[in-house]
């Protein structure tokens, strides 16, 4: 019997590029994405003439409930580490659809994010500060699933570790936790990321190097590529119903990271490279404050004063996965040409 995966984000840059390896390797899986627009819905159904398209959004729980009851796997990106009522929702359809003879399984998006919580105390006022401190999903699992709860995303988190755990024979849980992404997405609508991109974007409008309160802070990175292999493998184990413990439930909480960047030294390497293409001229480095952050470039800007540092092992050891990718610094010519043409056109 084909398998039935119900997508949210499909339009968007993390579900798109997944749903793209996961049809091209796996096509006996019968899709359902939920699309908010009939507009984007034919754009989807263009790419995946085969599949099933459901209008409504996020506020849709009755909706959200029954497409879940009905799927044997939920891959959830649309907004799926901020917005509260969908994860009830799909915790709530995954378990009243599901049994331990026909278990559900939740492939839930977070963010790094999740990891700033000391930075993003006080009112952002030590943006940019330098530290040592990393977590990781295997040897520091304990710490990662009980971050404290002023931390971003941990509102929605705990729903999805509930939701694996007080249920575990029923819904089996996993939390992608992708920090920094970059690369050209493959999906039907949206193929562009947002901090590299938007700080791409400030510098080449702008003419100036960003550098957020002192300047030193650090962030993971994952080609989009690399993390959508993430989603495939997962995907994989749901179908061969391998319910090790070591993905799914309370210890289901997977980084994917391939090294980190200093926010000030990414933004210097693309300036010198729009330089060298002439696309800006003697390029001068800018403080910015977090008023004046979020002037330039929203939160993006913010983001790039906060630290966000963890290490992938779980993927690694219980998937076999392992990044392979062009590294941010490589894809930084890619990424610059892209914004460019892009501001262009306009």
């Amino acid at each position: 019997m084909s398998p039935k995966v119900f997508v949210t984000g499909v339009t968007g840059y993390i579900a798109g590029d997944a749903v793209y390896i996961l049809a091209g390797t796996m096509p006996e899986i019968n899709f359902t994405f939920l699309v908010r627009s009939k507009e984007k819905a034919s754009a989807v159904q263009e790419a995946y003439p085969n599949s099933r398209t459901v209008l409504g959004d996020l506020d849709d729980y009755e909706l959200l409930e029954q497409e879940s009851a009905t799927a044997d796997i939920v891959l959830h990106a649309a907004d799926a580490s901020d917005h509260e009522g969908a994860a009830r929702a799909i915790a709530a359809g995954l378990a009243r659809g599901h049994s331990k003879e026909r278990p559900g399984y939740w492939l839930h998006t977070g963010g790094t994010g999740i990891l700033c919580y000391k930075d993003s105390a006080n009112n952002f006022k030590s943006l940019g500060q330098w530290t040592d401190e990393q977590y990781d999903d295997l040897e520091g699992i304990d710490s990662v699933v009980n971050l404290p709860d002023e931390a971003f995303h941990r509102n929605v988190d705990k729903i999805v570790l509930e939701a694996g755990t007080k249920n575990r024979e029923i819904v089996k849980t996993v939390i992608i936790c992708p920090p920094t992404i970059y690369g050209t997405g493959r999906g039907p609508v949206s193929q562009r990321g947002r901090q590299v991109y938007e700080m791409a974007k400030l510098i080449l409008s702008q003419g100036f190097i960003p550098v957020v309160g002192q300047g030193k802070a650090r962030w993971n990175n994952i080609h989009v590529a690399d993390l959508s292999n993430v989603y495939k493998s997962l995907v994989m184990k749901a179908i061969a119903h391998d319910l090790s413990e070591n993905i799914w439930g309370k210890d289901g909480y997977m980084f994917v990271e391939n090294g980190e960047h200093v926010w000030t030294d990414l933004a210097q390497l693309m300036a010198k490279e729009a330089l060298e293409h002439g696309y800006i001229q003697d390029p001068q480095h800018e403080s910015l404050s977090k008023d004046a952050a979020l002037e330039q470039a929203g939160f993006e800007a913010v983001s790039w004063g906060l630290n966000s540092r963890a290490r992938a092992k779980r993927a690694g050891k219980h998937l076999d996965w392992k990044a392979d990718r062009p590294s941010l610094e490589e894809t930084v010519p890619e990424i610059i040409r892209q914004e460019h043409d892009r501001l262009s056109t306009t």
